[in-house]
Parts: structure tokens; C-alpha cells; sequence
């Protein structure tokens, strides 16, 4: 009984899941989500603030050498993301991801009002950047669709 169960759930789960994707549209060629387009200019903002903060910061060159690795992985995610690629869309996720985590646990410890206030700040727009680009992925993975000719 409980081997019938399991595949009836897992029957309801795949209709749910084909339901989904027969709601979402496929990319046109060329075409890139706002999600993702807004993912790459924060992570190409993120990578250029990293590359300014290397070259102002401190004397200390294995810091600046971090530094400078974070920031051309943020820079490889910006242009991959800028040509909506899945892996791209991925991994900047998954840096995401940590951010969503760092903040929360961040927000248990805030001494004042105001870090307060900066971890809701990062939370709200990590967590919802986070939310849209899940559907973007899911786009971005599906058949490109073919213009007539």
C-alpha cells in the first residue's frame, strides 16, 4: 500500500509540474527575461564595486587578490547572464543563495535599528531577485522557439 501511495503522489507531482511548464512561454531568439537582465547589471555593478574597493583598499594582497577573484566571477556571471545562460543564471543563484542565508543569520545578531534595517533591505531584494529568476530559469531551459522564415 504504501508503494502505491508514493507513485500516485509522484503521478499528482509530475501533472503539477506539466501544468507549469505548459504554462510558460519559450524565449524567442535573442531574448533575455528582465530577471535576468536585472541579475546582470547588479552583478556587473557588484564586480565593478569590487574592482574600485581593490584598488582603493588596504595594503594587504591576498584580501585585494579575494577581491579581485570575486569580482571577475561576478563580472564571468554578468555577461554570461547577459546572454541568458543557464549555468550564469545558476551560479549567480547560488551566490544569492549565501547573501539570503549571510542576511538572515546577520539579522539575529544586529546590535541597532539601522543594521536591522540593512539586513530586511538585502533580504527583500536578494529574496526577491531570487523568486523571479526562478521562473527565468525555467525559460531559459525550455526549446528555443524557431521563427518562421
Amino acid at each position: 500500500m504504501p508503494d502505491d501511495r508514493m507513485s500516485r503522489g509522484y503521478a499528482r507531482s509530475r501533472e503539477r509540474n506539466e501544468a507549469a511548464r505548459a504554462t510558460l512561454k519559450p524565449l524567442a531568439p535573442g531574448e533575455r527575461p528582465r530577471a535576468v537582465t536585472v541579475a546582470a547589471i547588479v552583478s556587473a555593478l557588484l564586480a565593478l564595486l569590487l574592482f574600485v574597493q581593490a584598488v582603493v583598499g588596504g595594503d594587504d594582497t591576498d584580501e585585494r587578490n579575494g577581491i579581485i577573484l570575486f569580482g571577475l566571477v561576478l563580472a564571468l556571471a554578468a555577461a554570461g547572464m547577459w546572454r541568458a545562460q543557464y549555468w550564469a543564471v545558476l551560479g549567480f543563484q547560488f551566490f544569492l543563495g549565501l547573501t539570503l542565508v549571510f542576511a538572515g543569520v546577520s539579522l539575529l545578531f544586529a546590535g541597532n535599528l539601522l543594521a536591522v534595517v540593512y539586513c530586511l533591505l538585502i533580504l527583500g531584494l536578494a529574496g526577491t531577485l531570487f523568486w523571479y529568476l526562478v521562473k527565468a530559469m525555467a525559460r531559459i531551459q525550455m526549446p528555443k522557439v524557431k521563427r518562421p522564415e
